[in-house]
């Protein structure tokens, strides 16, 4: 009895793999095209998706439970999510209209300042950082009796600015996801498969914006060399940072 039950698995095992084989022929053998619509179509599912999931959080602005940490200088723990925006832009690709990035944005947020003040030959090396974290602030100096500088003060606005780009590429069948202070001041890009972007992996993504999981960040590999990418977008976000001297 031990060794017909042991055959059954055996054989269950084969029907498994050889149910896999046939599925990875089949995948291999559907015209180029096809594939590329089904990409097109679920990114397009995932854009919906995510627009719909958007405008709940406007209207909920939770709490988000992560603790943005810039080592030495300030931590933003918790801050509320504000309000973001979603979109799309799609390009001609072998005679198709598909889907080339979708780009989400949104602002995390606390009321109160925070104040920073720190040595005069520290001030070029924490406007820097402030800089990189696309955090606003004011700049002042204090003064001693001798109208010397005795430190730089920084007044720093509490608001996070983070992103989400998603870019296929419809011929690796590919799509990578570029995360910018989603929970950390840090950009990670993942490498998923082309249809990896399931509305389970959407949800883990909420998830993750709202701290309240990390699961999304394993659900893929590292994109790229250290999972980093310099984007022009970013770059374009970061230039918009308001600085304000007095």
């Amino acid at each position: 009895m031990a060794t017909e039950v042991k055959s059954s698995r055996f054989l269950d095992q084969l029907r498994k793999q050889s149910d896999e084989v046939r599925k990875h022929k089949r995948d291999e053998e559907r015209p180029v095209e096809d594939a590329m619509r089904d990409m097109d179509r679920q990114l397009w599912s995932a854009f919906r998706w995510l627009d719909e999931a958007m405008r709940h959080l406007d209207v909920i602005r939770p709490r988000v439970q992560h603790s943005f940490q810039l080592m030495g200088v300030l931590s933003i723990d918790a801050p509320r999510y504000e309000r973001g925006f979603i979109s799309f832009r799609r390009r001609q690709l072998a005679g198709m209209d598909l889907i080339e990035r979708i780009e989400v944005f949104y602002r995390l947020s606390k009321d109160t300042p925070v104040l920073v003040k720190v040595q005069p030959g520290l001030v070029a090396q924490t406007e820097n950082r402030l800089l990189g974290a696309q955090l606003s602030f004011q700049y002042d100096q204090e003064l001693d009796e001798h109208r010397a500088v005795r430190a730089g003060v920084f007044t720093i606005t509490p608001e996070i600015t983070s992103s989400i780009q998603i870019e296929p590429d419809y011929r690796r069948q590919r799509v990578e996801v570029a995360l910018h202070n989603i929970d950390r001041f840090e950009s990670v890009s993942l490498d998923f498969a082309a249809l990896g972007l399931t509305e389970a992996a959407l949800e883990d993504l909420v998830h993750l914006i709202l701290g309240e999981g990390n699961r999304f960040l394993r659900r893929a590999p590292l994109a790229g060399i250290n999972g980093r990418r310099q984007d022009a977008a970013l770059a374009a976000a970061a230039a918009r940072v308001h600085v304000r001297r007095r």
